[in-house]
């Protein structure tokens, strides 16, 4: 039997609240679980010590039975300490999408057009003053 250690989610709609949970691979992700360690409240401020709350001693138990962690519930053991952190690396995270870079560079086109007219606007009148009083 395989076994997970991962998220079961609980709330009402657009109020979730979840339950950290021991449950067989092959059962639905809010279905049967063998053993609840822990809750998740995502609402509550990030330095709140009741958003995470997990059994670490049941923890260490089913990760000696052979307990996989999902990515989610790692980081919340990374952080309690139980397990080592693991270095991640997802370069594209800070790199905006592309139709976000076609979009300023299109504002920018604009803009840049916008001040070339405003700049021919001024030297045009100032050209015909100068044309003006060259002819008196």
């Amino acid at each position: 039997m395989a076994v997970k250690i991962r998220l079961a989610r609980g709330g009402s709609k657009k109020r979730p609240f979840y339950r950290v949970v021991v449950a067989d691979t092959r059962m639905p992700r809010d279905g049967r679980y063998i053993e609840k360690i822990g809750t998740y409240n995502p609402l509550l401020p990030k330095d709140s010590e009741e958003r995470v709350k997990i059994d670490v001693d049941r923890v260490k138990h089913w990760l000696g039975e052979g307990a996989q962690v999902t990515d989610r519930v790692s980081r919340f053991l990374e952080a309690a300490g139980v397990l080592e952190a693991k270095t991640r690396s997802n370069p594209n995270k800070g790199k905006p999408h592309k139709a976000t870079v076609e979009r300023a560079e299109e504002k920018a086109a604009k803009l840049a057009e916008a001040a070339e007219a405003a700049a021919e606007a001024e030297a045009a009148p100032a050209e015909e003053a100068t044309e003006e009083a060259a002819a008196e």
